[in-house]
């Protein structure tokens, strides 16, 4: 089941209550770029889950996949490994950056600072560090978590893929992978952290925050 509604200015908002297919939902993204490449359409804010697959990003290595025990989907994304699967929250964001200045590092700020927006309407304080993209937290024994992923790629002035929020998936699907190709670090969830939310709580934050942050176009 899928609801839709567009915002004023031009963003379609989408939420997504059954898994989607990871081939569908790049499909539909790929579509999407197309069409704003073209001056037609609205921008998107798509959110989903998938069903339990890793994808692997344009600088991922052979040797960061440790199990083959999940289908592995080559994506255009950057960055390198990760995980999709119930659970957890993608927020899919195609977005005319043309239109907002075109600068790709504020527009990855921009997400990080969204994502980070949500989490604190859900009770969950989170940060970022240089070189480390995503939302991080203090684990056990001082070890940082990452509790929200991060990967883009950019076609022609149009940015789409976007961000992954762990509400509760299993987590042990990670050790299949090195995530994002960062060793010594730790995965976690919101729930993991305490975070009492449905998915329907989540989807709020992220509709309420990505507008605090974006706005229309």
């Amino acid at each position: 089941m899928e609801s839709k509604l567009t915002r004023g200015g031009g963003v379609e908002v989408r939420r997504s209550s059954e898994p989607v297919g990871y081939d569908f939902a790049v499909a539909v993204m790929e579509e999407r770029v197309a069409a704003l490449v073209d001056g037609r359409g609205a921008e998107l804010l798509w959110l989903l889950e998938h069903p339990a697959l890793y994808t692997a990003g344009s600088s991922a290595r052979d040797e960061e996949l440790l199990a083959t025990d999940l289908p592995v989907y080559r994506s255009g994304r950057g960055g390198r490994y990760t995980y999709h699967g119930p659970g957890q929250r993608v927020g899919y964001v195609v977005m005319d950056l043309r239109r907002r200045g075109g600068d790709v590092r504020l527009f990855v700020r921009g997400l990080e600072d969204w994502v980070r927006g949500a989490l604190l309407r859900l009770g969950v304080e989170s940060f970022t560090r240089e070189g480390r993209i995503g939302l991080w937290v203090e684990g056990a024994g001082g070890i940082e978590e990452k509790v929200a992923a991060l990967g883009i790629r950019v076609r022609r002035g149009v940015a789409f893929h976007g961000v992954s929020v762990n509400v509760d998936p299993d987590l042990g699907h990670f050790g299949g992978i090195v995530p994002c190709g960062l060793r010594g670090y730790g995965v976690t969830s919101l729930a993991r952290l305490g975070a009492v939310c449905e998915m329907a709580d989540v989807d709020a934050a992220l509709e309420a925050s990505f507008f605090e942050i974006f706005g229309t176009n």
